[in-house]
């Protein structure tokens, strides 16, 4: 529970002149403007991927009870914030976003220490920048639609700013066993491979082959539902995945590349969450 999390809590005051994107009742979404509303959603990332997941934390994380990397410092982080929990402020869900630009500036990307990016780098040279997605987490009980809404009408906002072509990162299966999500992995190879141009793959060594069992030998519909809500949604916005899942033993996860065109995503997204609506 976010009550038990008194590092997400924020000053009021802190808050108070800052611009938000959207407001929906007591919640809203944002883009964080200091080092406070970072360090909280380091600790929701915690709370969650630690507590809840089952990551394994560096001393670094344990001592300071939150998840922090050097992309930290240069990504920036979307925020929703919900303004009723004991009279303070507190974080509740969260992105991070690391756009291409900033990524060529630092040390790329994080996910190019799984996959290779070569075939999405080339085609992004066309037009529009690149959008990393990462460290994306809500506390389990705002996994609801107004949670996740905001955190879409943030994103969309983010892209109408800054130009971006499309938007990509890792979604994640749980534990580290590729054939407990064989189903999952086939059907999303069978019905979600990106074309070459944009198909990342896993690097060699960790490359684990996701067409695990042929098409017709397993329930597509069972595969699809059994698959997490976060990449039900990129899905449903025209995402499609990389060659190779990538087994991260730190995160207890198993990754799939997602790679999202902007240009391409279902157009009820658009109209919903275009930043002419967003108030």
């Amino acid at each position: 529970m976010v009550r038990s999390v008194a590092a997400t809590a924020l000053a009021p005051d802190l808050l108070a002149s800052q611009p938000f994107i959207h407001r929906q009742g007591r919640l809203d979404v944002r883009i964080a403007a200091s080092e406070a509303e970072i360090a909280a959603a380091q600790a929701l990332r915690y709370h969650i991927f630690m507590g809840e997941m089952g990551a394994v934390p560096t001393p670094e994380m344990i001592a300071c009870q939150r998840d922090i990397d050097p992309y930290d410092s240069v990504c920036d982080h979307l925020l929703v914030i919900d303004h009723g929990i004991d009279g303070a402020p507190h974080v509740v869900g969260t992105y991070r976003l690391l756009r291409q630009v900033v990524a060529e500036q630092h040390q790329g990307f994080y996910s190019a220490g799984e996959y290779d990016l070569t075939p999405l780098l080339e085609t992004a040279r066309e037009g529009g920048q690149l959008l990393e997605l990462g460290r994306s987490c809500v506390s389990p009980e705002y996994r609801n639609s107004t949670t996740i809404s905001l955190l879409w009408r943030g994103i969309a906002a983010y892209l109408e700013a800054h130009n971006i072509g499309y938007m990509f990162g890792c979604a994640s299966l749980p534990g580290t066993n590729p054939d407990a999500h064989a189903a999952e992995l086939s059907w999303l190879w069978h019905h979600h491979l990106a074309p070459p141009p944009l198909r990342a793959r896993a690097l060699p060594g960790h490359h684990v082959p996701m067409e695990r069992i042929p098409a017709g030998r397993y329930d597509p519909r069972a595969a699809s539902r059994a698959l997490p809500p976060l990449l039900k949604g990129y899905l449903r916005v025209g995402a499609m995945v990389g060659d190779g899942a990538f087994v991260d033993r730190q995160f207890n996860t198993v990754d799939v590349f997602v790679v999202m065109p902007v240009a391409g995503i279902t157009r009820r997204y658009l109209d919903r969450f275009s930043a002419n609506d967003i108030s």
